[in-house]
């Protein structure tokens, strides 16, 4: 055999050799170990290519919608804690749509607008009743500039409910997926430099809270907006002591997420509940019926035969027609104690939800744990609700940096 058909014969050979060995034998770095940062953000770039720096997000706890009168609660069919559960439940499930779009930095809810952030959206609760939300947003970013203000609605469709697949979803999902698709169509038109203006302006303002003097300088207030006029050097010492603290000030906001995530998981068996069953009532209501009722009235008309077929019986002449009539007694009388029993129990497990609803909407601001935090040599104890805690925790570092420009002051 020829040198030149042995050689063929070998890398023949050795090709499907190749082919047939295992593809997890094959060099691959990404297999195992972490991932490089690369691969764990989506790229942000523009048309033509040029990087656009993520804006972080500020989601203030939602307006509830509450009427003023309290007296018009009822008249409006407004459950006011549920109503101030759902300003928060809505803020997350807000804040889980933006993050899925990956354009954004971080999102964060806070207790109210006073936070430090590159852009805001306030939002406003205007329809929930299990079958329809409408919810108003407005977007506006830190130099006061409205983005959009809109409103987004959805109607449940009458199939979601009955559908096993829907199971522990949440039927009011498509209006925050949509609401986050609009802001992502008008952060498009906005070019990276005037990004690139909002975080550095985000910077100043937050130094403004502690020193007017020190930064107002390098901005200007007209018409209701706030714009940069000019930008204090990298390293100037003030400008890096206040972003610093702001980096403290954000982990402390972004330690208030779990919080928020929590309350929400808490929310949501007893709100599918409500969710389904107020869906039911509206419809119920459209067709001059409740859902309650008929049980009670069915249970009622059927215990109401038995006793007729019972009556029937006892006064028939002839052994089938007693019979019959005591069949239908039974029968009667069986079937409508199963529906009034179905419906006292619907009632009671109804309580237990609506005890955690009403336990979870006390107050529009969410109870916390008291906490003791340390920043640099001092310390301070949080008390209250969120948003008493996020106010003691801001005049805390007002007093951080209040004492390093004066180091005589004590805390």
């Amino acid at each position: 055999m020829s040198i030149g058909k042995t050689l063929t014969i070998l890398l023949v050979c050795a090709f499907f050799l190749s082919a047939c060995m295992p593809t997890n034998n094959r060099p691959d770095f990404t297999r195992v170990g972490p991932p490089l940062s690369s691969s764990l953000s989506k790229a942000n770039v523009d048309e033509q290519g040029v990087p656009r720096p993520k804006l972080d997000v500020v989601i203030p706890v939602f307006d509830p919608g509450l009427p003023e009168d309290p007296d018009d609660y009822e008249e409006e069919g407004v459950w006011p804690e549920l109503r101030r559960a759902e300003a928060n439940r809505f803020a997350y499930k807000l804040k889980d749509a933006l993050e899925k779009t990956e354009v954004f930095g971080a999102v964060r809810i806070t207790p109210d607008q006073s936070a430090t952030s590159d852009l805001y959206i306030l939002g406003r609760i205007d329809k929930s009743n299990g079958e329809e939300i409408e919810i108003d947003l407005e977007v506006l970013d830190i130099s006061g500039r409205v983005w959009l203000d809109k409103s987004f609605d959805h109607k449940v469709k009458a199939y979601f409910y009955k559908n096993q697949r829907n199971k522990g979803k949440d039927p009011y999902d498509p209006v925050f997926k949509k609401a986050a698709t609009k802001i992502v169509q008008e952060l498009k038109q906005y070019p990276a430099k005037d990004l690139d203006n909002l975080r550095y302006l985000a910077d100043l303002r937050f130094g403004a809270n502690f020193s007017d003097d020190a930064f107002m300088q390098h901005m200007k207030m007209e018409d209701g907006r706030i714009t940069l006029t000019g930008k204090p050097a990298e390293d100037d010492p003030m400008l890096r002591r206040v972003k610093a603290i702001r980096v403290r000030d954000q982990l402390f906001i972004d330690g208030l997420q779990a919080n928020y995530s929590t309350f929400s998981q808490r929310m949501n068996d007893s709100y599918s509940v409500w969710q389904e069953q107020s869906s039911l009532e509206v419809k119920a209501e459209r067709e001059a019926k409740a859902k309650a009722a008929r049980e009670a009235i069915g249970g009622a008309l059927l215990l109401g035969l038995g006793v007729f077929s019972a009556v029937a019986g006892s006064q028939s002449d002839s052994s089938i027609g007693s019979a019959a009539g005591t069949a239908g007694a039974v029968v009667g009388g069986m079937a409508g104690a199963a529906l009034l029993h179905e419906s006292f129990k619907t009632s009671k497990e109804a309580k237990l939800h609506r005890d955690t609803l009403d336990e979870l909407g006390e107050s529009l601001d969410m109870e916390l744990a008291p906490q003791v935090i340390k920043y640099e040599k001092e310390t301070v104890k949080l008390t209250g609700d969120a948003k008493e805690q996020f106010a003691q925790w801001r005049a805390f570092l007002k007093k951080i940096y209040e004492q390093e420009a004066t180091p005589d002051v004590q805390l």
